[in-house]
């Protein structure tokens, strides 16, 4: 998985491509863990180019939002496919 980091407005952007899982989900939990621990609490995930997202992928975010709100901001998702808007709606992690 590729993931650029911009920021814009005291919110950190990440811009996630290719496949969210097992196996890229470390990759994605150390940039997450990087943009917290600099105590940049406001984090959009940007999942557009993202067409696959596992139960590991779901834990790695449901964790960084419980960071962010330690930190007193939050995670925000943004320009989910569909496919993966699914996911998120069947879990009830949409909420």
């Amino acid at each position: 998985m590729e993931i650029e980091t911009r920021s814009a407005n005291n919110v950190t952007i990440l811009e996630f491509a290719g496949r969210f899982d097992t196996y890229t989900a470390e990759t994605a939990r150390q940039q997450l863990e990087q943009v917290t621990n600099e105590d940049r609490a406001n984090v959009v995930v940007n999942l557009e180019k993202v067409d696959f997202v596992d139960s590991t992928a779901l834990a790695t975010l449901v964790h960084s939002l419980k960071r962010c709100r330690e930190l007193n901001g939050d995670l925000r998702l943004c320009q989910l496919q569909q496919s993966v808007r699914m996911v998120f709606e069947l879990t009830r992690l949409d909420r």
